[in-house]
């Protein structure tokens, strides 16, 4: 790798904004935020392609993630066996922020799809489910806050 191609490889802030299609000062807050990865490099400021690549994020919309639930993402085979994974019982996700004590259960159940071709095998989980736990959980924080907005004598 000759000298050209190693200095091509290292971009300015403004480069950086240009790259992602951002300004500069998005640029600035992400780094602050840690979204972006950077180099210090004496008293300049420096990123790699391809850790700004990183930084972008893909959402995808629920007919694209329809559709490709169907291929093997591994081997890109067309047709996805269904079952269930088992252990000594069913296997379930538990949200990382679920609290012990709700109301309603926070395990979410949990389906599979094997790849009879190279054997991979794809877990999905309830998405109903997921959407009215994270509602709950949304709702039970803004009582908290309407609890502790009461309970405060200072505030009216």
């Amino acid at each position: 790798m000759n000298d050209m191609n190693v200095a091509a490889e290292w971009l300015t802030t403004k480069e950086a904004a240009q790259y992602l299609g951002v300004s500069e000062p998005t640029i600035f807050r992400w780094m602050r935020e840690g979204t972006l990865s950077f180099f210090k490099i004496g008293g300049s400021t420096r990123f790699r392609r391809e850790n700004l690549d990183l930084a972008a994020r893909k959402v995808t919309g629920k007919q694209e993630a329809e559709q490709r639930a169907g291929r093997c993402p591994v081997c890109g085979h067309g047709f996805l066996l269904s079952g269930q994974v088992r252990s000594t019982g069913k296997i379930y996700f538990v949200p990382g922020k679920a609290k012990f004590f709700v109301l309603s259960d926070s395990n979410v159940e949990v389906s599979a799809r094997a790849c009879p071709a190279c054997g991979h095998v794809d877990m999905f989980a309830d998405t109903a489910k997921l959407t009215r736990l994270m509602r709950q959980e949304d709702s039970e924080a803004s009582n908290r806050a309407d609890e502790e907005r009461d309970d405060d004598p200072g505030q009216i």
